[in-house]
């Protein structure tokens, strides 16, 4: 995988783009993590391609560090990067082999550079800047690599890392890491919780002083550990984790990953639960490997003609982040010992909520549930999110059987309400959410809006209310949403979107689920909106209509598209049901 992409770097540190796409500024630093990552993992200092190319590692790393460290300042992210990567490579300048490689003129902007904090909370609160939580880790990268280095006697590494789980406290009565608590309604409890975790891990590993890494370890393992209990209902049986939000994907695999064999090398699983936590880590493996790694030429396919991902990651970024964790799992599994067999852990089934937020304004967490015999495994989030997105809508997100595009709004398997003043859509949060046990052994989950809720996570008051309730049994779906007005209100059109789609047609496991024949088998049981489907739209051919994991090749919509006038004290109510013909990718 590094073969195929240090020779992009070019001679002033500067990464060559993959053909059809674009150059990120932070891509030197993402480059010079992994080659320090490989460094750590093996000891060469050269790379020698099948191809016969030789590549003196030390100096791609100083250069890329150089390119970085003149660099923009809003490059906080790829700084972060190409601290570690330069820290790996010694924690003491006078003994590291890239520091003595920098010019005078590169160290004097390291040094000013990783002086800078940004309080990235603080600059959140105007909505024109688009920061997110996990910016933070970025100065605590900083912190550790200029005292390691001794480019400072004052280490900062501490306080900030204290204010990183201070602001999970604040943000999250459960303690999970809100990444845009300023953002819209806020509660975007996404995968960037757990790869915030996993980099700051390893600034700690990094830092030159080992009693720090003791002191803070524990209040660590306090957020963690939220993690880590609520990844054996969320890895589904063909290995795929987290499945909602942005950035999922490959990487919703590595950062899961790596957070896993973390907890292992520091003894945070239990002796009673590593057979658990060992098949779940073998199935995350497998599903990583055979979905995004091109094993004959040795890269990850996370962009082509039928996958995408989100623009930050461009290919290049997710070869040199693929490269370093593979090595980084590497020396954790030298260090954990052991082996991934054993007898596989059987499925189980059943539903549970996890609770991300609970306050007097909303409620937030995600809803999980699994049937071992159909294989349907969903994760129903209920958070903040991202405009223009569907990554964070509240549905049933299982890819293969219940997909949506990424990198667009749609309203997927929701009604979309569209009046004078607003576009509301009933996701983002909710009061009185609940779960339990039905008739015939069928798990709910139901919530209330008191308010509708905007597409752009904006409270719409004295509008109107809004009730959903899922039911799950077996491979069945119900949904029912009950709408309701406080004053009399024209409705201006309401839409519904179904997307189907497929797994790669390649990149995948034979055990991957995905729709057979009869697809979702989708049937509408009450509909006061008196709506209509369209003609399936085909979208086979537009580029803009991919997952990260396969192509959406059709969309069916059911909608309405001319006025209805909506009177209080009425109910209006939309029920569908599904029950997917669910099958394997090899089949």
């Amino acid at each position: 995988m590094l073969g195929h992409n240090l020779g992009a770097i070019r001679q002033d540190g500067t990464i060559v783009p993959v053909e059809g796409e674009l150059s990120r500024p932070d891509e030197s630093g993402h480059a010079a993590m992994a080659i320090g990552e490989f460094y750590r993992a093996t000891g060469e200092t050269t790379l020698k391609t099948s191809q016969g190319q030789t590549f003196d590692l030390v100096d791609l790393a100083a250069r890329c560090i150089t390119a970085q460290a003149f660099s923009g300042e809003e490059n906080e992210n790829g700084l972060a990067y190409a601290a570690l990567g330069l820290l790996a490579f010694g924690p003491a300048k006078d003994r590291n082999l890239v520091w003595e490689r920098l010019l005078d003129p590169t160290r004097e902007a390291l040094d000013r550079r990783l002086l800078m904090r940004t309080d990235h909370d603080e600059l959140a609160a105007d909505p024109a800047n688009k920061c997110y939580d996990h910016f933070q880790c970025f100065n605590v990268a900083k912190s550790v690599a200029r005292f390691s280095l001794g480019l400072s006697k004052k280490d900062e590494t501490g306080r900030l890392l204290d204010r990183f789980v201070e602001r999970v406290a604040e943000n999250s009565s459960a303690g999970f890491v809100d990444d845009a608590p300023k953002m819209g309604v806020g509660g975007m409890f996404d995968v960037s919780g757990v790869m915030s975790l996993v980099f700051l891990r390893q600034c700690i590993q990094l830092h030159a002083n080992m009693h720090l890494r003791e002191r803070k370890l524990p209040s660590l393992r306090t957020v963690a550990d939220k993690y880590l209990r609520v990844l054996p209902d969320m890895v589904r049986s063909d290995g795929l984790g987290w499945a909602y939000g942005r950035s999922v994907g490959a990487y919703g695999q590595m950062h899961l990953i790596s957070l896993v064999m973390q907890a292992m090398r520091d003894g945070w699983i239990a002796d009673e639960q590593k057979d658990l936590y060992n098949d779940m880590l073998r199935r995350m493996f497998q599903f990583f490997f055979m979905t995004y790694l091109d094993q004959e030429h040795g890269y990850l396919v996370v962009r082509d003609g039928e996958r995408e991902t989100t623009p930050s990651h461009t290919s290049r970024i997710a070869d040199y982040d693929g490269a370093r964790y593979l090595c980084q799992w590497a020396r954790l599994a030298r260090s954990i010992g052991g082996s991934l067999g054993g007898a596989p852990v059987a499925p189980r089934s059943g539903g549970r909520y996890v609770i991300f937020d609970k306050g007097n304004k909303k409620e937030q967490g995600l809803f999980l549930y699994q049937d071992s015999e159909s294989g349907l495994h969903i994760q129903l989030p209920l958070v903040g999110g991202e405009n223009e997105s569907s990554d964070y809508l509240a549905f049933p997100h299982c890819p293969g059987v219940f997909d949506w595009p990424v990198n667009r709004y749609l309203p997927v398997m929701l009604p979309e309400l569209k009046f004078a003043g607003a576009t509301v859509i009933p996701s983002f949060y909710g009061k009185k959410c609940v779960t339990g046990m039905g008739l015939r052994k069928s798990i709910y989950f139901r919530f209330e809006q008191p308010d509708l809720i905007s597409v752009d996570q904006k409270i719409v008051p004295d509008l109107g209310s809004c009730k959903v309730e899922w039911k799950f049994q077996g491979r069945s779906v119900r949904s029912e949403f009950t709408f309701t007005v406080k004053t009399t209100t024209t409705l201006e059109s309401m839409r519904y979107v179904l997307p189907i789609a497929a797994p790669h047609s390649r990149y995948r496991l034979g055990t991957t689920f995905t729709l057979g024949a009869e697809g979702h088998r989708c049937s509408v049981e009450r509909d006061d909106f008196q709506a209509a489907w369209k003609s399936p739209e085909v979208v086979s051919d537009e580029p803009s209509f991919k997952t990260c994991y396969g192509k959406v090749h059709y969309l069916q919509v059911l909608a309405r598209e001319h006025p209805l006038v909506m009177r209080p004290g009425q109910q209006y109510k939309l029920i569908i049901n599904y029950e997917p013909d669910i099958v394997f990718a090899g089949e």
